[in-house]
């Protein structure tokens, strides 16, 4: 029988699953759209589908290293109780050791293989949807390394071994002692996680983002109502400063505030006993940008009890 796409298009509706899911379901049952269904749930694929509408905001950053790599993924669940549950975390960590092998990309992460199940992460992943039962994504990557270095990482708020709420590494290119190297690495990888810096240096700032800001430095400027070439002196100024607290290696150590992050590296390197620089810096913080759906609990009740 053809399968056509008014029938594909009927049973994503009817399921809520992918496209491509629907069509090999129906040409494995010969068009019958009640078998068709019944394959989907039978495979965990309706289950886990219909759940890819609820928002995924909780969950982990896991965090896994080998030699001069390292990488940070985000794995999201729609509650923090799943997000303790010892078999999503096991999922977190092999999802991590998993994007060790890849160029770091949640595309690349995602069609990887997971070694324990023989399927792709992505495949992976949705059966855990479908057996815990709650939305599940892979929702961010970032791969690290370094020819001769390190690359430090830090947990911060740890649920476990590699696993957290705030996930940061930071690329150290030096030839001199490795574990000196990693002390000081983990140290800016703390500093990291506290400010938040948006490059390693002014230079590799995003210049939209800079615009932004030279823009609303012009506005507020202009109301002092002084003449154009002093609100531009005012504007560069302003712009210094804010390169200064935003890039990472002019930020004051958090380790000791009355230096800044490239004088205290530039010490470390005595110990380390050679030059030290910062090839790249990553931090994800859990659900980060992500829009909670919020409830209102009493209306939900009211509605409830009105029938």
């Amino acid at each position: 029988m053809t399968v056509t796409a008014a029938m594909v298009k009927d049973l994503r509706e009817k399921t809520g699953a992918g496209m491509m899911d629907c069509k090999k379901a129906l040409a494995e049952t010969n068009g019958d759209m009640e078998a068709a269904i019944d394959w989907l749930r039978a495979k965990g694929i309706a289950k886990a589908d219909k759940k890819s509408g609820r928002t995924a905001a909780e969950g982990l950053i896991g965090i896994a290293s080998a030699g001069n790599t390292a990488v940070v993924v985000e794995i999201n669940s729609e509650t923090d109780f799943v997000a303790r549950n010892d078999a999503f975390q096991d999922l977190v960590r092999g999802v991590a050791n998993v994007a060790l092998g890849t160029e770091g990309t949640v595309e690349a992460v995602a069609k990887a293989t997971y070694p324990a199940t023989g399927k792709s992460v992505e495949d992976t992943i949705k059966d855990a949807i479908a057996t815990i039962g709650e939305n599940m994504t892979l929702r961010r990557a970032a791969l690290l390394k370094v020819e001769d270095g390190v690359v430090a990482t830090y947990i911060h708020n740890a649920a476990g071994d590699g696993i957290g709420k705030l996930g940061v590494l930071v690329a150290l290119k030096s030839t001199g002692d490795k574990e000196a190297l990693n002390a000081i690495g983990r140290q800016v990888a703390m500093h990291v996680a506290a400010t938040n810096p948006l490059a390693v240096r002014p230079s590799e700032i995003d210049p939209a983002v800079a615009e932004r800001e030279r823009n609303v430095f012009i506005e507020q400027s202009r109301a002092s109502g002084k003449p154009d070439n002093i609100i531009e002196k005012m504007v560069d100024g302003r712009m210094r400063k804010f390169f200064e607290e935003v890039a990472l290696l002019s930020q004051a150590f958090v380790m000791n505030p009355d230096q800044t992050v490239e004088a205290a590296i530039k010490e470390a390197e005595k110990t380390v006993g050679a030059p030290i620089e910062v090839a790249g810096i990553a931090r994800l913080l859990l659900g980060e940008g992500v829009q909670k759906e919020e409830s209102d609990f009493a209306a939900e009740v009211a509605a409830a009890a009105k029938g």
